[in-house]
């Protein structure tokens, strides 16, 4: 596996950076990741100018990326600005898209965003126990949840079921009830109601375009997190290089430096899980290889977050103080497209398979 990238990734990503580090710090970020709209829309037109999101699809569909290690350069650089704008959403609508055919140009653009509407409040992740139904003439009941990105779009891409079938359909936000909200890490949602809703069949049998979509948001958040927590890790060490205690730097205590090692090496493996998980977006394992990085890094992103603010004391647990939002975001993001638990039963059940046909073999 080649680890460098490529020279279109590079300029890609040297673009973005220097884009954040001048435009997006992060005391903008949380100027506006807290109040409605919950993201900066004059922010999310200059990323669309810049390409960023022609940069997150496939050629076949007007963009100029859309590989996993396309989605991974990308967010690790939005996880370390701390970046609060909807482009996880506009990620799997992409992807869903692409499977239906349809054109992305506006999307791309940044002139019309949409969200994907697959989580319901008694089934969280599992795409075979959403019970929102749709009707022979493609008419939807039934409530989605937690609907990131739901609070700005025009568009909802709305997993639902045609008797036994989980079919994906596209629906105006103007014709569902919309309730929108903040995240407590920033960030904004929506809870969409729908009751006999309107809505244009996209794809009949859409399983494996879903679990595409949301193999490819994991790759995303997992991209993101690898940014979150270096972030967390480079301001704790420089912490720990300027506290003094009995007359010395706080980090040259040996128990401390020890923390910092421990924090280094969750971020290493959370980095090389990561990789893999891009590596096989397209794959056969895509699955498989998306949940054991999700897995690994909602542990770690928690252990990282803890020991960030631990090590810092109570200045950490200050609202001005950055590494607090980092935090935040880091165990919030754990929740995302299947938490810890949920992906660690996903790869147990799929170990149990291939010995059961291991075994019938």
């Amino acid at each position: 596996m080649d680890f460098n990238l490529t020279e279109d990734r590079r300029m890609v990503l040297d673009t973005l950076s220097r884009y954040l580090q001048d435009q997006y710090p992060v005391e903008h970020r949380i100027k506006v990741a807290y109040d409605a709209p919950f993201h900066d829309p004059s922010e999310w037109s200059e990323l669309a100018n810049l390409g960023l999101f022609s940069a997150l699809a496939d050629e076949s569909v007007g963009g100029f990326g859309g590989t996993g290690f396309d989605i991974a350069v990308i967010f690790e650089a939005l996880g370390k600005a701390l970046n609060c704008e909807p482009v996880l959403p506009l990620v799997m609508a992409s992807r869903l898209l692409g499977f239906a055919g349809r054109d992305q140009h506006a999307l791309l653009e940044g002139v019309e965003n949409y969200a994907v509407a697959i989580s319901e409040p008694d089934a969280p992740y599992e795409l075979s126990h959403i019970n929102c139904t749709a009707t022979s003439e493609h008419r939807l009941s039934g409530r989605k949840s937690a609907v990131y990105g739901g609070q700005i779009a025009k568009t909802f891409l709305v997993a639902a079921k045609a008797g036994n079938i989980l079919n994906l359909y596209q629906v105006d936000a103007h014709q569902a009830e919309v309730i929108s909200y903040g995240l407590i890490d920033g960030g904004g949602a929506a809870e969409v109601l729908l009751d006999d809703t309107p809505a244009e069949l996209l794809i009949e049998n859409a399983v494996h375009a879903l679990s595409d979509a949301v193999n490819a948001g994991i790759v995303a958040l997992c991209s993101e997190a690898v940014g979150l927590m270096t972030v967390s890790y480079d301001m704790t060490v420089d912490y720990l290089r300027q506290r003094k205690q009995f007359g010395r730097p706080i980090g040259s205590f040996q128990a401390l430096q020890h923390r910092a090692v421990d924090m280094l090496t969750e971020i290493e493996q959370a980095r090389s899980i990561t990789i893999k998980a891009a590596a096989e977006l397209d794959g056969a394992q895509a699955s498989r290889y998306a949940s054991m990085a999700k897995n690994l890094i909602g542990r770690a992103s928690r252990l990282v977050a803890e020991e960030a603010i631990q090590l810092h004391g109570g200045i950490a647990m200050t609202w001005e103080y950055p590494v607090s939002h980092f935090a935040k975001r880091l165990v919030m993001l754990d929740h995302q497209l299947g938490d810890t638990d949920y992906h660690l039963s996903k790869i147990i059940d799929g170990l149990a398979s291939d010995l059961s046909n291991h075994n019938a073999a």
